[in-house]
């Protein structure tokens, strides 16, 4: 006889996917997160959407830029945790660089990527991960519904 499974009240919600490691890869990364969020009910336009957008655009972007191995991918991982209002994102590549924070000038042109994530996350680090490289993780608050 089967005995049926549990179910959870509310389902885990993951997304998971390997890219390569280009600026289309970096770009794809962003367009299915996007999508991904809109199918967690979070569309376009609201602010959970569009800071967790460009979260990912940013860290998948250093991942393409300074994590670069040649022929090695990267990840992204986006987990949804309704229950604790929070989209979790990682992004993990091979190479063994951590990233570092700069304080650029005026008149610099690059370099304030992780400012963007320190400033639109609720928190964020880096972890080791098994094999070569690392994971860059960041967590941001949603909206609570009154």
């Amino acid at each position: 006889m089967l005995t049926p499974h549990a179910q959870s009240a509310t389902p885990a919600r993951t997304f998971t996917q390997r890219f390569s490691a280009t600026r289309r890869g970096a770009r794809l990364a962003r367009l299915l997160a996007a999508h991904q969020l809109t199918e967690w009910g979070h569309p376009h336009g609201t602010e959970a959407h569009d800071t967790v957008v460009l979260v990912v655009a940013e860290l998948a972007a250093n991942a393409v830029l300074h994590g670069l191995v040649p022929g090695r991918d990267f990840a992204l991982s986006l987990f949804h945790d309704e229950s604790g209002g929070v989209v979790r994102i990682e992004v993990t590549d091979t190479h063994p660089a951590l990233p570092a924070r700069k304080a650029p000038t005026p008149e610099e042109e690059a370099g304030r990527g992780l400012l963007l994530v320190d400033a639109l996350t609720a928190d964020w680090g880096v972890r080791d991960r098994p094999g070569p490289g690392k994971t860059v993780w960041a967590e941001c608050a949603l909206a609570r519904h009154a």
